[in-house]
């Protein structure tokens, strides 16, 4: 297996995939709102073959199987492959498999899919371009591709909730452009898919709820561990990690409901055509 992105291999071999491995059911309360969009807007028929980059536990997989010939996940982290193969085997969804790699390098056979699909998968690539010429080579002729990807954080629940311990704990998204917020940006959107050799471009704002927990308590519990902001805890000092916990659970109050604490969660719904 060739990885080029070293740096997330790590991350989601390491304490990051375990979290998502171990807690897919409230990251798929968190996310499976936009499954539907992605869905609907892939077009999936009964004839498609499916690739879903950067499938993590395999939820959307799952799902556009059912709609599919077949359809495979591809993602960096064993510790989510696992859980995505056990999740199949009890669903009973047997035209699914799920391969460990780099989607960027990954030696997918050529024109092998029909459609391209990722529920926020694709935006930690080494190279973007590289990493989408490789999708649009995976993809046949009247190939589609279509992906929700994070919006900027103004304005936005999450970012609120984010916000809320920016004193102590910097922004998901460093000055080189990589990472969590890396296409947050439609126009950037459209250069590296257009670069990539992708047509017919499309990126257009989404919305839904996203379930963190059953209460204020347990959804802030949650957060602080997930590992963009458990990691840059560690990298504090204690008493200024309790400090920005008890930012982060005041704020996560703002949010609670009788069905628990919901935000209104967005993301870009992003189309293409090979």
């Amino acid at each position: 297996m060739r990885i080029v992105n070293e740096s997330q291999a790590e991350a989601w071999n390491g304490y990051e995939g375990r979290h998502w491995a171990e807690h897919y059911e409230r990251y798929d309360a968190v996310n499976a709102g936009f499954n539907p969009f992605i869905l609907d807007a892939a077009r999936i028929g009964e004839g498609d073959r499916v690739l879903d980059l950067g499938c993590g536990n395999g939820q959307l997989t799952r799902v556009a199987a059912r709609r599919a010939r077949s359809a495979t996940g591809i993602d960096l982290s064993a510790p989510m492959l696992a859980r995505a193969r056990e999740r199949a085997a009890a669903e009973g969804v047997e035209n699914v498999s799920f391969e460990q790699g780099d989607a960027q390098v990954h030696p997918f056979p050529a024109g092998g899919f029909e459609v391209a699909v990722s529920r926020f998968g694709i935006m930690f690539f080494a190279d973007p371009v590289a990493a989408f010429r490789n999708v649009r080579r995976a993809l046949a002729a009247d190939g589609r591709l279509a992906f929700v990807c994070m919006t900027s954080l103004k304005d936005t629940d999450l970012g609120t909730l984010l916000a809320a311990m920016s004193e102590f704990l910097p922004p998901p998204t460093g000055p080189d452009g990589h990472g969590p917020l890396s296409f947050s940006d439609p126009e950037r959107i459209r250069e590296v898919l257009e670069a990539a050799g992708f047509l017919d471009v499309t990126s257009t704002r989404v919305e839904t709820d996203q379930h963190w927990g059953r209460d204020a308590r347990d959804a802030t519990a949650f957060l602080a561990g997930w590992g963009p902001i458990q990691y840059n805890l560690g990298l504090i000092e204690p008493a200024a990690a309790e400090k920005a916990r008890a930012a982060l659970g005041q704020a996560v109050e703002r949010f609670e409901r009788p069905a628990g604490v919901v935000t209104k969660g967005t993301g870009w719904l992003v189309t293409a055509r090979r």
